[in-house]
């Protein structure tokens, strides 16, 4: 008997909600596998209803109908199998994955381990799984699971190598964050040798609100060698023979029976799923093994495709940005005229009576290397008009940052015009290490309907500045190298209010994405009074935070769906504490 199996991964950008449409993109990709000869093809994750769909399960109606798109992708599957994730419904609610067959739903395996943790809220939604089917193909036997489940090398996997899965099939709704890949492609490896398997690993890509997913699905051998592997934030279907030989090869029967007495604590119930026909000829196939993005590269592309799917997804097509002539607003410009097109991009300058000649200047190259629309909007006459307004109640009080923030809301107030009459979205250009500290002006320049660079500190910035400059000409030089300023007073400089930069995000890291301790961060080469300033200051900006708009996932921990503080708060870090 020929053993051998040819598998395609189908890395889509589902949206969450479109169930006709995820499930008309689902047929259509069912479509392209049948033509490359495949036997089986996978697909994400929740894919009918989009990942991660939230409250919409608790919906009933939406649930019925997610049953139904499902429907619509089983009378698609003539001549091919699929595994396709949905939401199932037994009185309970679960998270699932369909085997699909010839036009008939053979198998339903649902997901046992709910990620509750970080981004990740499944608890709150569904049940755990306990079915456990293994579908037999051409004498080959076939595990079914669904991203978590991956994660542990005592979970339904084991229980499924036990019981003669040669092949797991593990779909997956994953986030990116910035170098995850690695670790997650060598835990992946890590239960292909546990199990001496073959794991066709699928990923979906898009984004959704904060979270973007990078695909890189990936076919692994039970050596944990890659065999093929998809692109990096890009739809792909994945196409690869998985050739088992004629007589089952060996295995590390030990350790999977140790690890399937770990999974007996899940209470798997296993169903045999024999599936009958033969096998047809097949097209050539060319190497699947597409080179993954890294450092620099691999965030661009995140916040790319993150800003694309944030807007295009909602139905929108245009932004305006105000064009400051700083790093943030260039480097914030570039991302949206290469996820949206220049001419789907408008900048504006708002000048005030501190704004420098070269700000301006600065301001125009970049629209003129992007491409995109420049509109100009002096704010001096608001300026003077509030100046007025306020002039009785601020009498006999020092200026401060009172009159300095109103510069800021005035030029929201006009990008918000903009976006209000042309049906524009506001792209707010602050940077996390300025969200960190509360650097920013509530419903000023924090204001917007999404943050680009919500989750990129400014060392970040600058690094992500000067790959895109290596794509082509996009920011200046000396936009890149002149000290930062929010020229609201003159001769102002972030540094008059915050620690360099270069001090600061190392800090920041630590603090936030860490949860380490002033001790710990002193011992980490710190000074101790810069830790504890900017400690204060990120504890603090929490209401701030709170405020601010969603913006792209980057880090391990992002401000929002990952980091969630108490806005009333008085705890203080030991050793943070200022003098009594």
């Amino acid at each position: 008997m020929n053993r051998q199996l040819r598998i395609g991964l189908a890395q889509i950008n589902p949206t969450v909600g479109d169930l006709w449409g995820n499930s008309k993109a689902i047929t259509e990709w069912i479509g392209r596998a049948r033509d490359q000869g495949a036997d089986i093809v996978l697909f994400p994750e929740l894919a009918i209803p989009g990942y991660p769909p939230e409250d919409l399960v608790l919906k009933p109606a939406f649930v019925r109908d997610n049953l139904k798109a499902l429907d619509l992708v089983v009378g698609a599957t003539k001549g091919i199998s699929a595994v396709v994730g949905f939401v199932d419904e037994d009185g309970d609610i679960f998270n699932a994955a369909a085997f699909i067959h010839d036009g008939e739903l053979k198998a339903v395996y649902r997901k046992v381990f709910l990620p509750n943790y970080g981004v990740f809220d499944e608890q709150r939604y569904f049940t755990p799984g306990h079915l456990c089917p293994i579908v037999e193909i051409a004498g080959v036997r076939i595990g079914v699971s669904v991203c978590e489940d991956c994660w542990y090398p005592s979970g339904p996997m084991a229980w499924q190598a036990l019981h003669g899965a040669e092949v797991m099939l593990n779909i997956n709704g994953s986030p990116y964050h910035e170098g995850k890949r690695v670790p997650r492609e060598a835990m992946i490896a890590d239960r292909a040798r546990d199990y001496g398997s073959f794991i066709a690993w699928v990923n979906m890509v898009g984004g959704q609100d904060e979270l973007v997913f990078d695909g890189n699905s990936a076919i692994f051998g039970p050596n944990g060698k890659v065999l093929a592997r998809g692109s990096s934030f890009r739809e792909e279907l994945v196409v690869c023979d998985v050739n088992l030989g004629s007589v089952p090869f060996h295995r590390p029967h030990e350790n999977i029976r140790r690890e399937a007495e770990g999974a007996e604590r899940l209470e798997l119930v296993v169903t045999e799923v024999p599936i009958t026909g033969t096998q047809q000829p097949k097209p050539p196939l060319s190497p699947a093994d597409s080179k993954p993005l890294e450092g620099a590269a691999e965030v661009y592309a995140a916040v790319v495709l993150g800003t694309h799917d944030y807007i295009t997804k909602q139905g929108f097509e245009k932004v305006v940005i105000g064009l400051s002539g700083g790093v943030d607003s260039a480097l914030t410009a570039a991302i949206a005229a290469d996820a949206l097109g220049p001419t789907n991009v408008i900048g504006v300058r708002l000048p005030s009576r501190y704004t420098s000649p070269e700000s301006l200047e600065d301001a125009g190259l970049v629209a003129e290397a992007l491409g995109i629309q420049l509109m100009d909007f002096p704010i001096e006459p608001a300026h003077k008009a509030f100046e007025e307004i306020l002039a009785g109640v601020f009498r006999g009080t020092a200026p401060g940052v009172a009159e300095e923030n109103v510069q800021p809301r005035i030029r929201s107030t006009i990008l918000h015009a903009l976006s209000n009459k042309f049906g524009y979205i506001v792209l707010t250009t602050g940077n996390k290490s300025e969200l960190a500290t509360g650097y920013g002006t509530l419903y000023g320049d924090m204001a917007g309907g999404f943050a680009v660079l919500k989750d990129i500190t400014k060392t970040m910035v600058y690094e992500l500045c000067r790959y895109r400059n290596s794509l082509g000409p996009a920011i200046p030089e000396r936009v890149i190298t002149k000290p930062p300023t929010a020229e609201l007073k003159p001769d102002q400089k972030d540094s008059d209010s915050l620690p360099p930069y270069e001090e600061l995000d190392p800090i920041l890291r630590g603090y936030v994405e860490e949860d380490l301790g002033p001790e710990e961060l002193v011992a980490a080469g710190n000074r101790p009074e810069t830790v504890a300033r900017v400690i204060q200051l990120v504890d603090r900006s929490e209401y701030k935070r709170r405020q601010y708009p969603p913006g792209v996932k980057i880090t391990p921990r992002a401000f929002g769906r990952d980091r969630r503080m108490p806005i009333t708060n008085r705890y203080v870090p030991n050793g943070s504490r200022p003098a009594q």
